[in-house]
């Protein structure tokens, strides 16, 4: 399914994760990015909560890409979130897990992430 407004949440490879904490890390950037985003009032956030409130799960080799997706988004003015894992389970504490992007256009976030293999 197509949706005109999405998620994309981009997870990083190099670090052991289990299913689970992977998808709590998930879970952690969708949340921030709604936390964010609520209050903004910005017509993508509207729209993405009554579009099925898409999202994508994507991976990349490692934190060096990882930052470059993000400067490539903040350089479009898309709403980011990085997340720092505590470090009480599987990853050594402030370990960058996960980059969170949108809710946004996905004409705008495709460019930046629609080359990212599927997780």
């Amino acid at each position: 399914m197509d949706f005109a407004y999405k998620m994309v949440i981009v997870v990083r490879k190099d670090i052991k994760m289990g299913p689970g904490k992977m998808a709590a890390q998930v879970g952690h950037a969708v949340a921030n990015l709604v936390l964010n985003e609520r209050n903004q009032k910005r017509r993508a956030f509207q729209e993405w909560l009554g579009e099925h409130q898409g999202k994508v799960v994507v991976k990349v080799p490692g934190l060096r890409e990882l930052y470059e997706i993000k400067a490539r988004a903040e350089e479009r003015d898309l709403p980011c979130t990085l997340i720092a894992d505590a470090g009480k389970t599987q990853v050594e504490p402030g370990t960058i897990t996960v980059l969170g992007i949108g809710p946004a256009a996905s004409k705008d976030v495709d460019p930046i992430t629609g080359h990212l293999p599927l997780m």
